[in-house]
């Protein structure tokens, strides 16, 4: 059954929404030596997502993935992560994007959020849970099944996809 958003995480998402006339978010593919990917169920929203976040005012989108990778997943970065894409996430909210980073090089740390994660796991691609969310099993397909990436993060952003 899906989970429902609190009525303070709601309100604290419009609140968010409102203040900034764009938003950002940052999410990790972190892939270990076995080629499995980690992902993540949070205590707030269904599904299985790549660990990641907002970026905060003022934070490089590295950083804010960083402290996103520690806090969320226990996972902290040894190199430079790779960008394979920047994302709309309009079907979300208006005018958000995500940025999508490839994580290689990494060491286990102890995880810093207490609460917000319900679950992690690491998945070969071609063995996803059923209930992996539509952007993240997207950018699996386009990473590892040789799919042609979009602009938008989840299949149902693209509704309106018009391309001159």
């Amino acid at each position: 059954m899906p989970r429902r958003r609190s009525l303070r995480t709601y309100a604290f998402q419009q609140w968010f929404r409102l203040s900034r006339p764009m938003t950002l978010g940052v999410r990790g593919l972190v892939e270990d030596g076995e080629g499995r990917v980690l992902l993540i169920k949070h205590t707030y929203t269904s599904g299985w997502h790549f660990p990641g976040g907002g970026v905060e005012k003022r934070e490089p989108a590295e950083t804010a993935l960083a402290r996103e990778l520690v806090e969320e997943a226990g996972i902290r970065m040894i190199d430079r992560p790779v960008l394979f894409g920047v994302y709309s996430n309009h079907d979300l909210f208006p005018n958000d994007h995500v940025l999508l980073y490839r994580v290689a090089f990494f060491e286990h740390v102890e995880a810093t959020s207490t609460g917000e994660i319900s679950e992690t796991g690491w998945f070969a691609p071609d063995g996803l849970p059923e209930d992996v969310t539509p952007g993240t099993r997207a950018r699996i397909g386009e990473v590892f099944g040789g799919k042609s990436p979009t602009p938008y993060w989840t299949p149902e952003g693209a509704t309106g996809l018009t391309i001159s």
